[in-house]
């Protein structure tokens, strides 16, 4: 453990199509702080190009769910009922804790709420992108989802945007690099906090 540099918590999470990962993407490459990305696990197939252990730790079903009744998840879930399982493993925030970094999970509302109930010291960022209007545009304009998927996704956001109070700070995301600057300085502020 690094006792004279304690690495930190750091949640980042917000509606699907606020632009989480490429903010978070933008933020390890720029932001000087010892940051690093916790690796969540899924037991969804790689896309083409993913490697495990680097986008995701590919788990099968058994696996995830043997892992999960040992109690190695800081938070799980099944997503969108796809029938996919996601979740941090307790092993990638420690060990990057233990190394006096700054590990960043970049995870839903529903898991940062899990996730501050076992460690409140975390700092917690909600990233949007403004309004509900913005939002429906962005994942419209992306083009993946169909009408249907686009008004779940809408839906869950609603019920993510009302429990915006609970995190320590709100980034609106109308520019990724505004964005990544604001939560750099956010992060920056919290340099001497002793945890």
């Amino acid at each position: 453990m690094n006792v004279s540099n304690p690495g930190k918590l750091v949640i980042i999470s917000g509606p699907s199509g606020a632009g989480k990962s490429t903010v978070v993407r933008r933020l390890l490459e720029v932001c000087s702080l010892p940051l690093k990305l916790s690796v969540s696990a899924t037991t969804r197939s790689p896309r083409p190009g993913e490697i495990d252990g680097q986008d995701y730790h590919f788990l099968t079903r058994d696996e995830f769910l043997r892992r999960q009744a040992n109690g190695d998840f800081l938070e799980s879930k099944e997503v969108f009922a796809a029938g996919d399982y996601y979740g941090t493993l307790r092993s990638e925030t420690a060990s990057g804790l233990a190394e006096g970094k700054w590990v960043v999970l970049e995870i839903d509302v529903q898991g940062a709420q899990t996730v501050v109930q076992q460690q409140p010291q975390a700092i917690t960022i909600f990233l949007h992108p403004g309004s509900m209007s913005e939002l429906e545009r962005r994942l419209r304009d992306r083009g993946t989802d169909s009408d249907s998927a686009i008004e779940r996704r809408l839906e869950v956001a609603r019920g993510e945007m009302a429990l915006m109070d609970r995190y320590r700070y709100e980034v609106v995301n109308d520019t990724v690099e505004r964005a990544v600057r604001e939560i750099c300085d956010i992060l920056q502020a919290h340099r001497s906090d002793k945890d």
